[in-house]
């Protein structure tokens, strides 16, 4: 048995500009960071050997890999050209939340696959099998940001060429500041969950066009600032241009805020937050905001909705176990 965990992402500046429409014309560039919340799939030989065994929200049981319904199981096994084995998916978050579970999920795997066929796979061959299977094979219409972030984990500075290249760049900080970033985070579920197609869809569009575009343009001057002012150890400046970004953002398509949205946002500012974004395409799932440690409380109690603790995770997609096969007579 191989088991692998590959964690979920929180992106704090340049979101959209990872899509192609954009980063093709202009380059793109995002500041992101993974978070102690995974996906974990384990994969083993099917006791059927002649079955493939798929167990996620459902289960399937197939003889031919072309009978698989759920598109991502597929796409990876047709790609790596495997069959007769039992996968087991299990996630800390559900899908649908602004976390980029579905390239955690397709990150971890290949991640599995690749290993229980006994070969290394480096961080950046995962990310990029994970866009060409997302981006390339299924149409979706996303960027490439959650799949590197998914990969290669910590607190990075990731530049989309446009020449379809990606640059991974660490963000060095201090630790104490380092941990001063961290529990200054604060992470609220709405209650919602959303489909990003539909806003991806009309935000790869939007953000080639008129004021659009140059609000992603100054969205990716953000971040670029952002990474000089964490390299500095100045983490107040986190908050100041999380709240920058979240007014450029909601600019870009229709459907990334809702008046409960903005009536959440508008409160913790209120009670204390320097700033905060919706995670994700929009429309649901966690909000994210910047909040000194003395005002965290009053946020907490004005908002009265779920809080998801975390930590920063440094080590992206990993294998955490590893069994030997069973043996069959």
């Amino acid at each position: 048995m191989i088991i692998t965990r590959t964690p979920f992402r929180i992106s704090f500046a340049g979101g959209g500009s990872d899509i192609a429409s954009f980063y093709k014309k202009h380059g793109g560039c995002v500041l992101s960071t993974s978070i102690n919340k995974y996906m974990y799939i384990s994969v083993h030989p099917s006791f059927e050997l002649k079955d493939t065994v798929l167990k996620y929200s459902e289960t399937e049981i197939v003889r031919d890999v072309s009978e698989i319904q759920h598109k991502y199981f597929k796409s990876v096994l047709n790609m790596l050209r495997i069959s007769g084995v039992e996968i087991v998916s299990t996630a800390d978050i559900p899908a649908g939340t602004g976390l980029g579970s579905s390239s955690s999920f397709t990150v971890g795997i290949l991640h599995a696959l690749y290993s229980y066929k006994g070969k290394f796979v480096s961080k950046e061959k995962l990310a990029s099998k994970a866009c060409e299977i997302e981006i390339d094979i299924l149409k979706n219409p996303i960027g490439k940001q959650d799949q590197y972030a998914a990969a290669y984990g910590g607190l990075n500075f990731y530049s989309f060429n446009k020449d379809g290249s990606v640059f991974v760049d660490p963000v060095i900080m201090r630790p104490d500041r380092y941990q001063e970033l961290t529990e200054n985070l604060m992470m609220f579920y709405t209650g919602e969950v959303h489909s990003a197609s539909s806003i991806l869809t009309e935000q790869s569009k939007n953000i080639v066009e008129g004021d659009r575009e140059k609000n992603q343009l100054k969205m990716c001057e953000l971040a670029a600032e952002l990474r000089e002012e964490l390299q500095h150890n100045n983490v107040d400046a986190m908050g100041e241009i999380l709240h920058e970004g979240w007014k450029l953002k909601r600019t870009l398509a229709s459907g990334i805020s809702s008046p409960m949205i903005d009536e959440i946002y508008d409160t913790a500012m209120r009670k204390g937050a320097i700033g905060g974004k919706l995670l994700g395409a929009g429309g649901g799932g966690f909000l994210l905001f910047y909040v000194p440690k003395r005002r965290q409380q009053e946020v907490r109690t004005a908002l009265n909705l779920v809080q998801m603790p975390i930590e920063l995770d440094r080590q992206g997609s990993s294998v955490i176990y590893v069994g030997s096969k069973p043996d069959i007579l």
